[in-house]
């Protein structure tokens, strides 16, 4: 099993980075890999019980789709997700926590963990790892220059 976890500090307000991470239709835009997320399922009001399917680039110009469930929801705080896999055992899971630092300054958290248990994914299961890392933080610096080149982007909640 591999775990990687980092904490990051964003130059914006938690609930403006909440409303985008929760405006699927904007992921693409920012996020390296992601084509688009699909809603399969809203979920209730604050999102618990989420289903999306996110569509995402792989190399040599090839296309990926992951099923996530969202869950355990602490609204404009954070959430956790499970990456549902067709083979049992090889769910991923990963967590966003929001921690406000002051009205314009947000430590984000990140974690997620991942294992493989197929053959031959298993044996690249460190390289495939490393670079889904490195794309997820990839995303997040990513959104926080997208928020910046989008002062315009829910600005009744703070910068």
């Amino acid at each position: 099993m591999r775990e990687h976890q980092y904490t990051l500090d964003l130059p914006h307000s938690a609930a403006r980075l909440w409303a985008l991470f929760q405006d699927y239709d904007h992921w693409a835009d920012y996020a390296p890999m992601v084509k688009r997320v699909d809603v399969l399922w809203a979920g209730d009001e604050h999102h618990n019980g989420r289903l999306r399917r996110v569509i995402y680039k792989m190399p040599l110009g090839r296309e990926g789709s992951a099923l996530e469930l969202v869950h355990d929801v602490d609204p404009g705080v954070g959430y956790t997700y499970t990456m549902i896999s067709r083979e049992p055992g090889n769910d991923q899971t990963g967590r966003v926590r929001l921690e406000p630092v002051d009205a314009g300054h947000t430590r984000m958290h990140f974690e997620e963990r991942y294992h493989l248990t197929k053959a031959p994914w298993r044996w690249f299961e460190g390289p495939i790892y490393h670079f889904i890392n490195r794309q997820n933080e990839a995303s997040m610096r990513a959104a926080s220059d997208w928020l910046d080149q989008h002062a315009e982007y829910r600005s009744d909640l703070g910068t």
